[in-house]
């Protein structure tokens, strides 16, 4: 049997998370997501899928109140997952069209300084 290959969005979102340090994956059983995390803290999920939502998105933390900005801003880029939505927490959507790998590292990024502790940090570029 041969094994599938990886989603190339999975792939990208996964180098550009673990490119981070001390940043390591962690895939669900039953594949429909992917989470990230720094000592034990997630910062971002790769979502394909997920509850049946048919969405293919990457996962972030917010400073409360940008999550809505920014599905308000861009309502057909970015949503409130659920669950995590009401907790600081957006998508992006990486299924519609051409993605911009910039604004997927910026705003993966931006969760991962919100998430990791102050001395993995202080490993980042300014």
């Amino acid at each position: 049997m041969a094994s599938r290959q990886e989603d190339y969005r999975l792939a990208r979102v996964s180098r550009l998370c673990l490119a981070l340090p001390e940043a390591v994956r962690a895939a669900t059983s039953h594949g429909d997501h992917s989470t990230f995390r720094v000592r034990k803290k997630v910062f971002a999920y790769f979502l394909d899928n997920h509850h049946g939502d048919g969405i293919v998105s990457v996962c972030v933390k917010s400073e409360m109140g940008q999550n809505i900005d920014r599905v308000r801003a861009k309502p057909d880029l970015y949503y409130l997952p659920a669950y995590i939505g009401p907790r600081g927490w957006f998508g992006m959507r990486l299924d519609r069209g051409s993605i911009d790998w910039r604004e997927v590292e910026n705003i993966i990024e931006l969760s991962y300084r919100l998430v990791a502790p102050k001395s993995v940090r202080a490993k980042l570029r300014p």
